[in-house]
């Protein structure tokens, strides 16, 4: 029997877990389970692996590749190997439902891991659901991840909307701030960023003074930032990417605009700590676990450093680590699930998994048969000399 890892302590009984489910939730459920051989198991993944957000699809999808190649290599689960069919959605909503559609339908695969972008998401999880397809570790922290609750759909991410609300309330008590402005994709993604300031902003008893919108494409944003520093704003809460907040931010300081930004776990990158000419220094992110620097990585960090670098040639970014602890997760449950594999096992297995802490120093995750969303904590960042600086612990919402 493949082990899993002594960082997870699992304490809810496998037997006992669907019981507890809310009724309304498990009466809806269709407990079909496909992808599942005497030989394999398949796993379909949806991402970005050539557009606005291929450095998060690149680096997500590499490490699920790694840590199945590592069971495979071990003799698999239970006699079974993991394989992955992975289909590039270019960070486009059409693209993300076709792929399912083949993933499904086609492929027939177990169940959905690291489908990318928060549109894509909630644009595929119906055909999923009613396919009994579960949806796992999506990377995405929008809520719809994980609200309403569903048997089916699991999440591993801080919520941006808690990150930009305990981001936005630490840096305008400690830093005097108190215009605060939100610059936003206006997609699923950007308006739960705009709804976390303006509930943070109502609780506070603070305006929001002034929004801005851009398309994920984008990549001339003159006009959205006149209209922001005409308003006064001295504190931005970005509801972008990589793209779309390396090339804002950097013009800000072109302009001669030393406003603060801070954005979620979505622009915490190092393509953004580490953008050419230093131009984003200075600027905030939330995230959820320690960069991968080697100069001050742990012990099983640099293993894993050094694994990732032979397979791929190339150092792992932040997206990788989070990869690593994604499938970890997928792993743990594939044993704890037994030799009779079925989505219902899983999704008990899965709801077992509590106190995991993952080798990066994030904070303790658990699930439960009524909780689907793994953690509420995430940490604040800021790019200081091209690399990404710790500044708080984890903070809660």
């Amino acid at each position: 029997m493949h082990k899993a890892r002594a960082a997870i302590v699992a304490v809810s009984l496998a037997a006992a877990a669907l019981a507890a489910v809310p009724a309304t939730a498990a009466d809806k459920v269709v407990w079909k389970t496909q992808g599942v051989s005497r030989t394999e198991i398949l796993f379909g993944v949806h991402t970005d692996l050539s557009g606005p957000g291929a450095t998060f699809g690149v680096g997500t999808t590499n490490s699920f590749r790694l840590r199945a190649d590592e069971v495979n290599a071990a003799g698999g689960i239970y006699g079974r190997r993991i394989r992955l069919v992975i289909e590039d959605t270019q960070y486009q909503v059409p693209k993300a439902v076709q792929a399912v559609n083949k993933l499904v339908n086609l492929d027939h695969v177990f169940a959905i891991v690291g489908g990318a972008g928060t549109p894509m998401n909630n644009a595929v999880m119906p055909e999923l659901f009613a396919a009994g397809v579960p949806n796992l570790f999506p990377v995405s922290a929008a809520r719809q991840m994980y609200e309403p609750f569903h048997p089916l759909k699991f999440s591993a991410a801080a919520p941006y909307y808690h990150q930009i609300r305990a981001g936005v309330k630490y840096l305008m008590a400690q830093n005097n701030r108190s215009k605060v402005c939100v610059f936003y994709q206006d997609t699923d993604f950007g308006k739960e960023i705009l709804e976390g300031v303006q509930d943070e902003l109502k609780a506070l008893n603070k305006p929001l003074v002034e929004t801005a919108t851009d398309k994920p494409t984008d990549t001339d944003f003159t006009s959205q930032l006149t209209k922001l520093r005409a308003a006064g704003c001295d504190l931005i809460a970005m509801g972008s990417i990589v793209r779309d907040s390396i090339i804002p931010y950097a013009a800000t300081r072109k302009m001669g605009w030393n406003v603060e930004m801070i954005g979620t776990s979505a622009s915490y990158d190092l393509a953004v700590s580490g953008a050419q000419g230093g131009v984003t220094e200075g600027y905030y992110t939330m995230g959820q676990i320690n960069p991968p620097y080697r100069d001050n990585a742990s012990p099983q960090v640099l293993a894993w450093m050094d694994a990732y670098k032979a397979k791929y040639g190339t150092d792992p970014t932040i997206a990788s680590a989070l990869g690593y602890v994604f499938m970890d997760f997928v792993v743990f449950a594939l044993d704890r699930a037994g030799p009779d594999l079925t989505t219902k096992s899983l999704v008990q297995a899965l709801e077992s998994i509590n106190g995991y802490r993952d080798i990066f120093g994030g904070p303790e995750q658990s699930f439960s048969p009524t909780k689907h969303l793994s953690t509420m904590q995430s940490m604040l960042f800021v790019v200081h000399q091209g690399r990404w600086v710790r500044v708080t612990d984890p903070l809660s919402f």
